[in-house]
């Protein structure tokens, strides 16, 4: 991941084609290792390749991966609708007690830094 951070430091800072040299200079000037294999893998990756065109394909894999939390949104928010306009109100006082109580929690008789 450094060296794909070195890689991108490198093309922001205007220069469109960075060599290995480059990348271990920058990776140098943080006190990271220069790992040659992974320099020469990436470097032949991205050889002949525009940097944002590989974001934006990127981006797009990235658009296709699930994640848990869509689904559970979606999945709790259609009862609530579809039980007419008493459950809305009766979920935003159940919200306000939650967050009463966590206020009550925060101090609880004893600091960590006495």
């Amino acid at each position: 991941m450094k060296v794909v951070a070195a890689y991108l430091l490198a093309v922001l800072g205007g220069n469109t084609c960075p060599t290995a040299e480059d990348l271990k200079n920058i990776l140098g000037s943080v006190g990271a290792d220069a790992d040659d294999d992974r320099i020469e893998l990436l470097l032949s990756s991205v050889k002949g390749k525009d940097i944002t065109e590989l974001i934006a394909s990127g981006r797009e894999k990235l658009a296709s991966v699930p994640s848990g939390g869509g689904v559970a949104v979606a999945a709790g928010g259609a009862p609530a609708a579809a039980s007419g306009g008493a459950a809305p109100a009766a979920e935003a006082k159940k919200e306000e007690k939650v967050e009463e109580k966590e206020e009550s929690d925060d101090d609880m008789g004893f600091s960590l830094f006495d």
